[in-house]
């Protein structure tokens, strides 16, 4: 060994007394969210879950919340087939003018989880989906 200690990541252990800073939980969410995409492992619902969180924190900030702005793009650009055709109804119109007005708040993890389900449960797409029956 060259001796070279600074190259070398940090090897400090974390007790349950004194818990691993939030940046670290954070690199250890996400490799758990990839692994369980990138492998296969872990049911549907779980990969599906798995996939809005790695969704949600590449399109983040570094604080790691979305301005009303970018969760509306995202919403457009990733969530589509649940909001299409949803722009005359008037909770759909709602919730859209919340993302255009007070334009400096932030979307937290937990605030995009329930906006992509409250999206989902009004979509015409959940419909649909109802109305399809899967064989296993």
């Amino acid at each position: 060994m060259c001796g070279c200690r600074a190259s070398v990541p940090s090897t400090k252990q974390y007790s349950v007394n004194q818990p691993a800073p939030a940046s670290t939980k954070k690199i250890i969410a996400l490799f758990f969210a990839s692994l369980v995409i990138s492998l296969g492992k872990g049911s549907e619902l779980e990969k599906a879950f798995a996939t809005a969180a790695l969704v949600y924190n590449n399109s983040a900030g570094p604080e790691g919340k979305l301005s009303k702005a970018e969760t509306k793009s995202l919403l457009q650009t990733q969530f589509w087939g649940f909001i299409q055709g949803q722009e005359n109804k008037p909770k759909y119109q709602e919730i859209i003018s919340a993302l255009d007005e007070e334009s400096e708040n932030k979307i937290d993890f937990e605030d995009f989880m329930i906006l992509l389900v409250s999206l989902t449960l009004m979509s015409d797409l959940l419909q649909e989906i109802k109305n399809v029956k899967t064989t296993k």
